[in-house]
């Protein structure tokens, strides 16, 4: 389900231009500012990563990506062995897998794409081409499954919702409209009328910088709110559904997020 114009959203996290970096918003200047980094070594990369200019477990899986595509296109360029070439693309894969340890997508992707160095016949311009399309396919999954969220999670939306959010689970953190945040923008395609309270998620202020900033973007009603509010907000009957997003889901369903959700959700319960 590709967003309607009501919820154009920037993408976040690309290729450059000339296709030779990635290309990513710096998320440390919002909202004050809308600044673009490319990144075209795996130094700039992994200082994004590390200072939270890109963000979000899922765009920082395809930054990743793309980074170590990049990376194997310039060693091909230097290297015309095959051991050489592979020993480079290795040495690149360190520095970026280990950049954000919490990130599974991000060691998730860097893997990805050394397997498939290693069973890709050829010389090393045919395998860099390799890891260059399979960098772009992780990108257009991550599309595809923030999607299916939206459409998944619409049912939950009603019109009129006034929906809870925690830290930032929206276009900021993909590469396409957002995981736990798609449903809202899903609903806003398809007519209804949402609102949104955003925590403000403290300590880095994830709700207050990012989850305001992004809806205002494309015109859904989000006021901030504190931390402490939540359970208050609750308790008048303001909300109707929260939604948060998740580093870990365990296989009994258990969420793991940032700190702060556990209070939301005993409230949500309580309420």
């Amino acid at each position: 389900m590709a967003p309607s114009p009501l919820v154009q959203l920037p993408t976040v996290v690309d290729w450059t231009a000339d296709g030779r970096g990635v290309r990513v918003l710096d998320q440390r200047a919002l909202p004050g500012d809308t600044r673009w980094l490319e990144c075209r070594t795996v130094a700039d990369a992994v200082d994004a990563i590390r200072t939270l200019a890109v963000r979000g477990a899922p765009a920082i899986g395809v930054a990743g990506a793309m980074a170590l595509a990049c990376a194997a296109e310039a060693a091909a360029q230097v290297h015309a062995e095959r051991a050489a070439f592979e020993a480079a693309v290795a040495d690149a894969a360190v520095p970026l897998r280990a950049a954000r340890p919490t990130a599974v997508n991000l060691a998730w992707a860097i893997d990805r794409l050394r397997r498939l160095a290693a069973a890709t016949p050829g010389a090393p311009p045919a395998v860099a081409r390799a890891l260059r399309e399979e960098a772009t396919r992780i990108r257009d999954e991550d599309r595809a499954m923030c999607d299916a969220i939206g459409r998944h999670g619409l049912a939950f939306v009603a019109d009129g919702a006034r929906v809870l959010t925690h830290c930032n689970a929206g276009a900021l953190a993909t590469a396409g409209i957002g995981t736990a945040l798609a449903p809202v923008y899903a609903a806003v395609a398809a007519g209804r009328a949402v609102s949104v309270l955003a925590d403000e998620t403290r300590p880095l202020w994830q709700g207050a910088r990012l989850t305001a900033w992004e809806l205002a973007q494309v015109g859904v009603p989000v006021t901030v709110c504190t931390d402490g509010m939540a359970a208050s907000l609750m308790r008048r009957g303001r909300v109707d559904l929260v939604l948060v997003g998740a580093d870990r889901i365990c296989a009994n369903g258990d969420v793991v997020n940032k700190i702060g959700t556990y209070a939301v959700a005993l409230a949500a319960h309580a309420h």
